[in-house]
């Protein structure tokens, strides 16, 4: 294990990277936090997602309150999809289930076979082979299910391009159902019926739907038709959980509502392959709610209430259960996943999660082999050239598998900040290239796939990725076709990975208070991602690096008192102690080539709570990284130096306002009516009153908890009911700051 003491740390290069920070709306957010109860700086984390008004966010937060308009009213062809299968059920007809090789595929075929079998339906299912036959139904599929009998092919996550098989099958005589939520091609395939989000208008809330989403419509459309939807309910919500996660579909409209329930449901899943699967990859449910006791005065005033219902998070399906199926699908057989999720037999699902375990396992070191040679070759090339005129990264190397090529496109993406396009060669020849895409946000990976369609055999996808397969003696014109087209939507300041920031945020406003209330945005993931902050300044205190194979970079840091404003703090309060930075843990995954970081940077981040030796403490994880930039927005010792106590104040709060305010409240006055502040990101009110023993501050959390200070005393009251009242010593740190707060928030109220 590497460790760096700054002093001496040399000059390390740091990340490429563009960082976008939204523009803060101090006036918008402080409005929308007392609709909403989230502390200022996540309302405007709301306002940067296009929730501007309180009703929209409200929904937002409490998403099963959102009422949704029926399948049936937005999907035009799904009245005719649920007579066909009725009818097909009813006659016992066979009913085959064309699937695809990824997680999205499987558990859509998994959910659908479930449903049929529950329906006493007789069905079949097929998934191509990834390495024989590619994606997709194809004819051989089609003549096999007209030898077999079958009479209607239900597609799932595939079809909509299936022009040629399709065809075919209604030539034969088969009905065709087409579910699918990949791009539309300029033609529809001839298909009885169509099930596509798609097709529906962007307003739609069921536009996003990955394609186990449009398979749950189905099925329970269909088991609402059939009578039997409360037993399926539940199980079949947890594989469209486990889907659209893992296919990284947009966590907004029904796919956020229904992903809010399914997370609920998968720590205690009615599924015992997803059951087994959760043991072999160690994933814990978490408890949702505060995790400081409940016993904390500070806490009751700061009106905490505690939860202990368990859920899973995104990240728990995104990094441990989606990669386990999806490396099924890349380089091992897709019905080990099929029957792992649709048997009810605990000893097979265990047999089948070990296999996903080691095959997952194996994709994992293929992955890091060829993202090792995929980086040494892309830095023999001219680098300077590629971003200047190229503007696009195309890749082909020989002996590779296809299977995980995707995952190691997605790491150059991140690596170089250029649309990637990789492959390998195939064949008895190698006179095929078979590859996959992915993207950044200003280039569509399907459009541009599309403007080289004459040179591929066969393509698919959509914005962000897609795959696609041509002849290896295409490739030069592949390559320039493909620059054309980056040329054409890119300029060069897009070609450095984004980071999206939310706002800027100081290490004292990072309590575990706001991770709780982080969790209120939850679940997170495409199209609402996780927070992102940034702080200005920090000292790099300690840095190491970490982890089996060192890649990781651990670091300490603190935000530190600038000079002037330790001056200010002195002069203005004499004898007072400076405050102390308090530094923070955080953690870079995969950031061993930027190690060390130099000793003062600007950085991004998300934040999180870790747990350590029964210890609980904030932790971050380090996205973005940058030499301090000039004109810096202001930090929090400069709000500490604006709003500093006098000399007294500092050993007991008399209620003596800060001495670089011009008006103090009128102590002879009976009351003051309440006025509304922010202390620490969250929202109170106070007011003055005219008492017996003296002038006396009364301050109240949205719970109705209250604390009474009066004038000159050094110890107060928290009520927190009508029978519980406790004496609190008012100089402590925390009452002390939020009395000063309310000081100041009711002398500006008495301003002329």
């Amino acid at each position: 294990m590497s460790n760096l003491p700054l002093a001496d740390a040399p000059t390390s290069r740091l990340p490429r990277q563009r960082w976008q920070i939204a523009p803060a709306q101090p006036e918008e957010r402080v409005a929308l936090a007392a609709a909403t109860d989230l502390p200022p700086l996540l309302a405007q984390v709301l306002l940067n997602r296009g929730l501007v008004s309180p009703e929209p966010a409200i929904d937002f937060l409490v998403p099963d309150r959102v009422a949704l308009p029926s399948p049936l009213t937005e999907f035009p062809d799904l009245a005719l999809s649920l007579d066909l299968l009725k009818t097909a059920i009813a006659q016992q007809q066979l009913i085959a289930i064309c699937g695809d090789y990824d997680a999205d595929g499987m558990t859509s075929t998994a959910l659908l076979l479930r449903a049929f079998r529950e329906f006493k339906a007789q069905v079949h299912f097929d998934i191509p082979s990834r390495m024989a036959e590619g994606y997709g139904l194809n004819e051989r599929m089609v003549q096999d299910f007209r030898t077999m009998g079958v009479q209607i092919i239900l597609t799932v996550d595939n079809g909509i391009t299936a022009h040629s098989p399709i065809a075919l099958a209604r030539e034969l005589g088969l009905t065709v159902i087409v579910t699918d939520h990949h791009d539309l091609p300029p033609q529809l395939p001839n298909a009885n019926a169509i099930l596509n989000p798609k097709l529906l208008p962007k307003t739609s809330p069921y536009h996003g739907l990955a394609g186990v989403g449009v398979a749950y419509i189905l099925a329970l459309e269909l088991a609402k038709k059939l009578r039997k939807k409360s037993k399926l309910e539940a199980p079949l919500l947890e594989l469209f959980t486990l889907g659209t996660i893992a296919d990284l579909a947009p966590l907004t409209g029904v796919n956020r509502c229904w992903v809010h329930k399914g997370l609920q449901l998968l720590p205690h899943s009615q599924l015992v392959g997803i059951q087994a699967l959760i043991a072999q990859s160690g994933v814990k449910g978490q408890d949702n709610g505060n995790c400081q006791p409940k016993n904390n005065v500070s806490n009751n005033l700061n009106g905490k209430n505690p939860q202990n219902q368990k859920s899973l998070k995104p990240e728990d399906i995104g990094f441990r259960l989606g990669p386990r199926i999806n490396a099924v699908g890349r380089i091992g057989d897709p019905p080990i996943v099929i029957e792992l999720l649709t048997t009810d037999d605990p000893e097979i699902a265990a047999a089948r999660a070990a296999a996903c375990e080691a095959i997952n396992q194996q994709r994992q070191d293929l992955c890091a082999q060829y993202e090792a040679e995929a980086i040494a070759w892309v830095e023999t090339q001219d680098l300077d050239r590629l971003y200047a005129q190229e503007r696009v990264l195309v890749v082909v190397q020989p002996g590779w598998h296809h299977g995980v090529i995707g995952i190691v496109a997605s790491r150059l993406v991140e690596r170089y900040g250029v649309p990637v396009f990789i492959g390998t060669y195939e064949g008895e020849d190698h006179d095929v290239i078979r590859g996959s895409a992915r993207s950044i946000p200003e280039f569509h990976v399907f459009e541009a796939l599309e403007f080289c369609k004459d040179l591929t055999e066969k393509h698919g996808g959509h914005q962000a990725a897609g795959g696609f397969s041509l002849k290896a003696s295409h490739l030069e014109a592949f390559r320039q076709r493909l620059q054309t087209f980056a040329c054409q939507c890119l300029q060069p300041e897009h070609l450095k990975p984004l980071i999206a920031i939310d706002a800027q945020a100081d290490f004292a406003d990072l309590s575990a208070d706001l991770v709780t209330q982080i969790e209120r945005l939850h679940p997170c993931g495409i199209a609402n991602p996780e927070p992102i902050f940034w702080t200005p300044n920090v000292q790099v205190v300690e840095q190491r690096l970490v982890g089996q194979t060192q890649s990781h970079l651990q670091v300490t840091l603190a935000q530190p008192i600038p000079a002037g404003i330790a001056a200010r703090i002195a002069t203005t309060a004499p004898g007072m102690p400076l405050p102390v930075p308090v530094p923070l843990k955080a953690i870079a995954w995969r950031w061993r080539d930027y190690f060390p970081l130099p000793p003062q940077v600007d950085v991004a981040y998300r934040v999180s709570l870790n747990t350590w030796n029964q210890q609980t403490s904030v932790q971050l994880e380090l996205v973005g990284v940058r030499l301090p930039q000039d004109g810096a927005a202001i930090s929090h010792w400069e709000r500490c130096a604006n709003a500093t106590v006098t000399p007294n104040a500092a050993v007991a709060p008399n209620l003596t306002v800060t001495p670089d305010l011009t008006a103090t409240p009128d102590p002879g006055i009976a009351s003051t009516a309440p006025v509304d502040f922010y202390y620490r990101d969250r929202r109170y009110s106070c007011r003055l009153r005219e008492q017996a023993s003296g002038l006396e501050l009364r301050i109240r959390n949205p719970q109705g908890h209250v604390l009474s200070i009066t004038k000159g005393q050094k110890i107060g009251y928290l009520a927190t009911g009508k029978h519980d009242r406790q004496e609190i010593d008012v100089s402590q740190p925390f009452f002390f700051q939020l009395i000063k707060a309310a000081m100041q928030a009711l002398e500006i109220t008495q301003r002329p």
